[in-house]
């Protein structure tokens, strides 16, 4: 679980080694006239423009709450997050499509081969990097939590993002470079436009998978489990505390979730010692799950309780 404020480091250096190799690609593409490098120089030129938008989501989701979002805007990361899906589907995957389309259909013999796979090859270092970072704050955010299912279950919509973008960055380098390959040894352009199709497949892929899981997070998912669990266990524990009648978690943004919870207390306690009772579960959860930024306990009683009295 992220605490509130993550550094967003992964996202700068991912944008400042995607501007690098976006220009190199640029280049590349023009000297070449390879459709799979063209393909690959707009997915990088996409990814900068991506993750300047999950910067804008990020610093957004950090204001205070006011009068007309008195739940804050924790979810602006989100909305940004399923505005980069949306690009990294429309403006780097289906354009590689049509382009690979174009150059299977009308095929150009590609030149400077050489030069396209050096830089293909500079470019999955760089893209791999950046990649082992993503991993290794991944790592460090999921615990013993394992990888796949932090990925489908995690709220943190900024690093999944920046991760799945240079995830297939390097897949979409590797069949550029395949691609490139056998164009210049078979003299044919075909398998340039080949090339840049299974990128664009690779690039829609990634943004279907990100806009599915982002969508969730945008139009209210539950909070993690394990903050539901402690609550519970709480409430266990707290000698005046009976149980839990509901309980209710959202995730309001990275970092910021709201529970709702209704208790049944002891029989007899005073108001003063319901008031009590509250205020030290409110302390305790806060103090396990930081991440609880808005906690509502209400009491009330069961009913089974309510139908046993009335009779």
């Amino acid at each position: 679980m992220s605490a509130p404020g993550e550094s967003t480091a992964h996202i700068v250096q991912s944008l400042l080694v995607n501007l690098a190799i976006a220009i190199i690609k640029g280049i590349a593409a023009v000297l070449t006239k390879s459709g799979a490098m063209l393909a690959e120089a707009l997915h990088s030129s996409a990814d900068c423009g991506n993750q300047v938008l999950l910067l804008i989501g990020v610093r957004g989701a950090r204001r205070p709450p006011d009068e007309d979002h008195p739940l804050g805007y924790g979810r602006d990361a989100y909305f940004w997050s399923f505005m980069v899906a949306l690009l990294l589907f429309s403006g780097g995957g289906m354009f590689s499509i049509y382009e690979g389309v174009h150059k299977v259909l009308a095929p150009e013999k590609v030149e400077k081969a050489w030069l396209g796979l050096l830089i293909l090859g500079v470019s999955i270092l760089l893209e791999g990097a950046a990649t082992l970072s993503n991993i290794r704050e991944i790592n460090k955010r999921r615990g013993a939590k394992p990888f796949g299912r932090y990925l489908t279950e995690t709220k943190d919509s900024d690093l999944i993002v920046v991760f799945g973008e240079n995830a297939a960055a390097v897949l979409g380098l590797g069949f550029a470079m395949i691609a490139l390959f056998l164009a210049d040894r078979t003299h044919d352009g075909r398998w340039d436009g080949y090339g840049s199709i299974v990128i664009g497949l690779v690039l829609v892929g990634v943004a279907v998978f990100l806009a599915r899981e982002v969508k969730s997070l945008l139009v209210g998912e539950a909070a993690d489990p394990e903050i539901q669990a402690a609550a519970r266990k709480i409430a266990e524990e707290h000698p005046n505390l009976e149980r839990v009648l509901h309980l209710v978690t959202i995730q309001q943004g990275p970092g910021e979730v709201l529970v709702s919870i209704k208790v049944s207390f002891a029989a007899g306690l005073a108001i003063d010692d319901v008031c009590r009772s509250i205020n030290e579960f409110e302390a305790t959860l806060r103090a396990k799950c930081p991440e609880v930024r808005w906690l509502y306990v209400e009491p009330d009683i069961p009913r089974d309780a309510s139908k046993n009295a009335a009779a």
